[in-house]
């Protein structure tokens, strides 16, 4: 039960004074439905009204709040013309000016012959001085209500700031003040203030350096959330290891032969990987671990290996892939490896024959089959294993969290082994996988080749088709990726279908075409005459950004990389290079480039590093957009920022550690605190966990 102190928060902002259903939608848009959103809905700016000059001194451009005496109103004859008020001080005089306004609310405002204060940005017009629509009017009496300094909100289409601010000021005063959670010599250290006034000092900037993520106000409550997600992972992961699982340790017949088979020797860091794999499935509790590898860095291979290790004990193992074609690349390869251990392995994929889905169902179901491979489809309810004893999921950010648990509920005790290929930034490690334990593939296989990388400007893009050619009439094959399906008149970015029509004017049969719309089959169909070299041009979207292996593949040509992530460019050039010919990536971006896209480009050239990659893409475009991680069930900070609060987010794990090594049910003082803490920022998950043991 969430607690009563938490109460007024979690009502619905239309609970607030003046907050009707239509400034509610307007609201929700901007920051959320509740109360508690607009707590989390920091300012990201400010305007100084302190500046109070008299006219003649008055600058135009910032913001000046001025004393002025009203002299008369010049009403237009004609609408399209603004309504103008005079009006002056000791030093000079100079015009209000109104676009549609009505004059008898402006004469009731503004009667002639008083004396107002009047705030906003001076223009001059005509070598006229004039204010245009003033923000603030009020008589000096009242000048006290002019905030001298007002903070900016993000906004929306449709809400007026004084509306917003109204309802954020009706909201603040319903912050109950909390049981303080942190621990008080560290609080001291860092001179922060309590949870209460450091959020009303953080919706009230004095100056600009109060806007900073490092502002202690701003700071105080990035941490309190830090510390929320760090707990909320410690106690899901310690109930987890809790849990208990099986001792799994084979004799190592299957992955001997497996080893055999191989037409290559894994690498120091596979064999590291799996060593900690393994060690982990020997345990009696559960296993729940993240492989990380960059692309092609052999996780495939690994996860393989600790799959026969299962077989090994009787028991049969899942891998679960986010997309069909994925699925069926995973299958082509495991499939051939291991046929002559006689192992059966079932395929499971949207799109199968009902017969063979029947068949493929029967055959798990009573433990012949003993690897399956397939989509989300894998956890679906008709989908029974007999022994279901290790559970591979790959690229888990594309499924989301919570999907991993609902595979592990196929079996009894089930091991966990997640895979990306996208090398997250050890931050983001910590606040997304800090349940998980990890694994990182740091080598290169062998016989990768060198890919060299180069930005051109998409004004040349016919000296690039020409250079397709050469390389298609050498024999290479090509990829071409779009950012885009389909033309669109609100977009100037490329489409596939458009460059497929354009290259295939060029080059006729010899070019294929694949994106997410296509059908199950025509994705198929497009890849195999890729794969065979029946078509040597592939034109693209990024549905190739995981998973595609064409060996023969050695030209890499993406349009518009500006405006593709790090992590997504160094996903797609991975593509290439991949059977020991050297390979080209070609960058084609759209001028003129801003300094992030522009940065972004010259990392790509710079390195092929994975890790370093994952580490700059969060620098330059911050946390919640590395990976998607709304998509992703990756945690999406309201008041934290990765990039800028990595050190908070440090200690945020050791004191959460702390915490659970002291008071594993958070029972003290202290514990019931954070209970609160747990409950205001929303991870009841973690507190019922507590609850469930």
């Amino acid at each position: 039960m969430r607690p009563e102190i938490l109460y007024p928060l979690f009502a619905s902002v239309t609970s607030l004074p003046g907050v009707g259903p239509r400034i509610a939608t307007q609201i929700e848009k901007v920051a959320g439905s509740r109360v508690l959103d607009l707590l989390w809905h920091l300012p990201r700016g400010l305007i100084d009204r302190r500046f109070s000059p008299k006219i003649s001194d008055a600058p135009c451009g910032p913001t000046v709040t001025l004393t002025v005496r009203v002299d008369s109103h010049l009403p237009p004859r004609d609408k399209r013309v603004p309504y103008r008020i005079l009006c002056s001080d000791e030093t000079g005089f100079l015009y209000l000016v109104f676009f549609h306004a009505r004059a008898d609310y402006l004469e009731r405002t503004l009667p002639p012959g008083a004396k107002r204060v009047v705030s906003g940005h001076l223009e001059r017009f005509r070598d006229e001085l004039q204010m245009p629509h003033p923000d603030h009017i009020v008589s000096p009496e009242n000048a006290a209500s002019i905030r001298r300094v007002e903070p900016v909100y993000p906004m929306t289409a449709g809400l007026s700031p004084k509306i917003l601010a109204s309802a954020m000021t009706a909201a603040l005063a319903r912050a109950p003040d909390l049981p303080e959670w942190l621990e008080p010599t560290f609080r001291a250290q860092r001179g922060w203030d309590d949870w209460l006034i450091s959020l009303k000092q953080a919706h009230a900037p004095g100056e600009e350096a109060e806007l900073l993520p490092a502002a202690k106000a701003r700071a105080r409550l990035a941490y309190d959330e830090l510390l929320a997600n760090q707990l909320a992972l410690a106690l899901i992961r310690h109930q987890q290891r809790e849990r208990p699982g099986r001792a799994l340790s084979g004799d190592g017949g299957l992955r001997q032969s497996l080893l055999e088979a191989l037409p290559f020797s894994l690498t120091r860091s596979q064999q590291t990987a799996l060593d900690e794999i393994l060690s982990d499935m020997a345990r009696p509790a559960r296993m729940l671990r993240l492989l990380q590898g960059d692309v092609g860095s052999g996780k495939t291979v690994v996860a393989l290996f600790a799959m026969l290790a299962a077989v090994e004990c009787g028991g049969q193992a899942a891998l679960m892939a986010p997309t069909e074609l994925l699925a069926r690349q995973h299958y082509a390869t495991i499939k051939p490896l291991i046929e002559a251990t006689g192992i059966e392995v079932a395929l499971l994929a949207g799109r199968d024959r009902r017969a063979a889905r029947r068949e493929a169902l029967d055959r798990l179901a009573d433990g012949s089959a003993k690897i399956a491979i397939g989509t989300h489809a894998l956890f679906q309810e008709s989908v029974r294993f007999k022994d279901l004893m290790l559970a591979v999921i790959d690229e888990q950010h594309r499924f989301g969290v919570h999907q991993r648990l609902d595979l592990a509920t196929k079996g009894k005790g089930v091991d966990m082994l997640v895979m990306t290929a996208t090398p997250i930034p050890r931050s983001l490690m910590l606040t997304a996988y800090g349940d998980l334990a990890s694994s990182r593939l740091t080598d290169k296989p062998a016989g990768r080749g060198a890919v060299t990388t180069r930005a051109i400007p998409l004004a040349r893009v016919s000296e690039i088709v020409d250079a397709v050619a050469r390389a298609a009439s050498a024999g290479a094959r090509v990829y071409w990726v779009c950012p885009l399906v389909a033309e669109s008149e609100a977009s100037d970015l490329a489409a596939a279908e458009g460059r497929f029509a354009d290259l295939s004017n060029r080059f006729g049969g010899r070019v294929a075409l694949i994106h997410g719309q296509m059908k199950g089959p025509d994705k198929d169909a497009a890849m195999q005459r890729f794969a065979k070299g029946d078509a040597q041009i592939l034109v693209a979207t990024t549905v190739i950004e995981v998973g595609i292996d064409v060996p023969e593949a050695t030209v890499m040509v993406i349009e518009h990389a500006e405006r593709f992530g790090l992590a997504q460019l160094h996903q797609l050039r991975g593509r290439v290079g991949r059977a020991g010919q050297s390979a080209s990536c070609l960058l084609l971006y759209g001028e003129p480039l801003g300094a992030t896209a522009r940065a972004r480009l010259e990392v790509m050239r710079e390195t092929d590093d994975g890790f370093r990659i994952a580490e700059e893409d969060l620098r330059l475009r911050g946390a919640g957009e590395v990976l998607g991680t709304r998509q992703s069930g990756m945690p999406d900070f309201r008041l934290a920022d990765i990039a800028a609060h990595g050190e908070l987010l440090a200690i945020a794990r050791d004191d959460a550690k702390l915490i659970l090594a002291r008071d594993p049910g958070l029972e003290s003082g202290r514990g019931q605190s954070l209970r609160v803490l747990l409950y205001l920022f929303e991870r009841d998950a973690a507190v019922l966990t507590l609850r469930s043991g």
